[in-house]
């Protein structure tokens, strides 16, 4: 347990003017940051409390203290967003009716409920048909719904994508948006999912049952209605493998086949199944507030000024626990010290460097201190849909949980390859003496899984930076990963190494200004999955 007694010694370190810091005070200024957003004080940053307001309002101020614009509302540094929390009412109810006989299925066994945020008794039935995993990739032929006329129907998904495809793809493949949309561009009125065998090890129906009153998270779209990311083919709810079972038995489509095609990788049977299914999800709903932090520094090229570079660090982390039963004196905040304080303070020292160099960045960059991370990256898709600066975003530059607790020797780069951000990378990595290393860990999908993919859906080519596992690398990562990720023990007194934070540190502000400064804007790789997908510059 920590407190904010004491700190402001080393606060006071991060207003040192901007010209006199020398690299052990920029380590320090690092420091500063991260101790005060990761005291206890601010009871582990949940977007929606007062210490998330508080933790923005420093974020404000050092922007300011910094010489960094505002960008967010009315003159101001936060860009207010509202949201809508919509909770179960009661358990959901699932039942399927074939040849004239209803089966009612079991909560918590064969299904769990999904909640639509716009209707408080959300009730929808439909013939169903299997879809695979609802995944089209032209590139390597891959097509689950070939054949299939899925209008008015209710598509049955597969959770997961193709093993056949690549990481970054099968993960995109694999969201429920993804799912629900690819369903709804051919006229279905709504999807069910299924459990995949690693859902089923998992994260399975029964384990998400025991939490079913859990919210789900949706920002305001300006008709003041909650956004439906996946547009109107809603889901009515996942069924686990045993569910699924009965739902299929007596259909054209077996199983039984269903299950060994997952397991080879092969392609699925698909069809109609012969069967009408019907669900119910009875909701309530509270409307909550946050805000993004938004600072701009202009560009200086009056050609160049209006093409942004976006630099983007969530704020927000995961609160305070539930009481400990067995021991009420236990520490439950999460205080988010890698995840994701330090990613902050990395941004906030970018800042002060474009303003310590005494010169402008030809292109204007943004400062945005996203909330709603990790309730669903909903700060972030806020701004790439409604961004409060005027202008174009050309680029996103994204700092999320780099783990430093080591002297880091390789860097890992998300997204690297997908656009021409990747070479300009790769030339101050060169100048370093830093390898590029690939995904040492793919199956964790992690392109779709940070504030980066805000920008991919709209069409912004971005990166996202980690440090990689060579030399104690790897241990480093699995021990934080495996010891400190998302638990309360997520503190300043693990052994952070502020030497390694602000070489990363230094690392993104050359980038950004390389991004910045250069005469041609980045684009897409050409024909890039995502930059076609998304419409983004240059990949057609």
């Amino acid at each position: 347990m920590r407190s904010i007694v004491g700190l402001f010694s080393l606060a006071a370190l991060v207003a040192t003017p901007l010209a006199a810091q020398t690299p052990p005070q920029q380590e320090t200024a690092l420091r500063a940051h991260v101790e005060f957003l990761a005291d206890d004080s601010m009871l582990g940053r949940d977007s929606f409390t007062p210490e998330y307001r508080i933790a923005a309002n420093y974020v404000a101020t050092q922007l300011m203290a910094a010489g960094v614009q505002p960008g967010g509302d009315d003159g101001s540094y936060l860009q207010t967003i509202g949201f809508q929390a919509t909770m179960p009412a009661a358990p959901g109810e699932m039942a399927f009716t074939r040849g004239g006989k209803r089966q009612a299925l079991t909560f918590g066994e064969d299904f769990v409920g999904a909640v639509n945020p716009r209707a408080a008794d959300f009730r929808l039935s439909g013939d169903v048909v299997f879809a695979g995993y609802g995944a089209v990739d032209r590139d390597i032929g891959w097509d689950d719904y070939r054949g299939l006329n899925v209008r008015g129907k209710i598509v049955a998904v597969l959770a997961g994508g193709p093993a056949k495809l690549a990481s970054e793809k099968r993960a995109h493949f694999s969201s429920r948006a993804a799912k629900s949309q690819a369903a709804l561009a051919r006229g279905a009125q709504g999807i069910v999912l299924i459990d995949s065998i690693g859902d089923d090890a998992g994260y399975s129906v029964a384990r998400r049952a025991a939490n079913w009153q859990r919210p789900s998270i949706s920002w305001i779209v300006p008709d003041g209605k909650p956004n439906l990311e996946a547009g109107d083919a809603p889901s009515i709810g996942t069924l686990s493998r045993a569910g699924a079972a009965k739902l299929f038995a007596g259909s054209p489509v077996s199983w039984a086949a269903v299950d060994a095609a997952e397991r080879s990788g092969a392609a699925m049977p698909t069809g109609r199944l012969g069967v009408t299914i019907e669900a119910r999800q009875r909701a309530e709903t509270a409307r909550l507030e946050s805000a993004n932090v938004v600072g701009v520094i202009p560009g200086s090229d009056p050609r160049l000024a209006r093409e942004q570079v976006v630099l983007t660090a969530h704020l927000d982390h995961m609160g305070v626990e539930e009481m400990d039963e067995g021991d009420p004196k236990a520490d439950r905040i999460n205080n988010g010290a890698i995840d994701n304080a330090i990613g902050i303070a990395m941004m906030l020292e970018i800042a002060r460097e474009f303003q310590r160099s005494g010169k402008r960045p030809r292109r204007t960059i943004v400062f945005t201190a996203v909330t709603a991370e990790e309730v669903g990256l909903l700060g972030s898709e806020y701004y790439a849909q409604n961004p409060s600066v005027g202008g174009t975003m050309v680029a996103n530059i994204n700092l999320d949980m780099p783990v430093m607790t080591y002297p880091f020797r390789d860097i890992i780069a998300y997204g690297a390859e997908r656009s021409s951000i990747g070479t300009s990378l790769k030339r101050i990595l060169d100048a370093e003496g830093l390898p590029l290393t690939p995904d040492p860990v793919p199956e964790e999908n992690y392109f779709v899984r940070s504030d980066h993919y805000s920008f991919v859906k709209a069409g912004v080519p971005s990166i996202y930076l980690d440090a990689g596992p060579a030399g104690p690398g790897k241990a480093a990562t699995d021990a934080f990963m495996s010891n400190h990720y998302h638990q309360v023990s997520d503190q300043t007194g693990l052994p952070i190494d502020w030497t390694a934070a602000r070489r990363f540190m230094r690392l993104h502000y050359a980038l950004a200004r390389d991004i910045a400064d250069a005469d041609a804007r980045p684009r897409w790789t050409k024909d890039d999955f995502f930059g076609v997908l998304f419409g983004g510059y240059g990949a057609k």
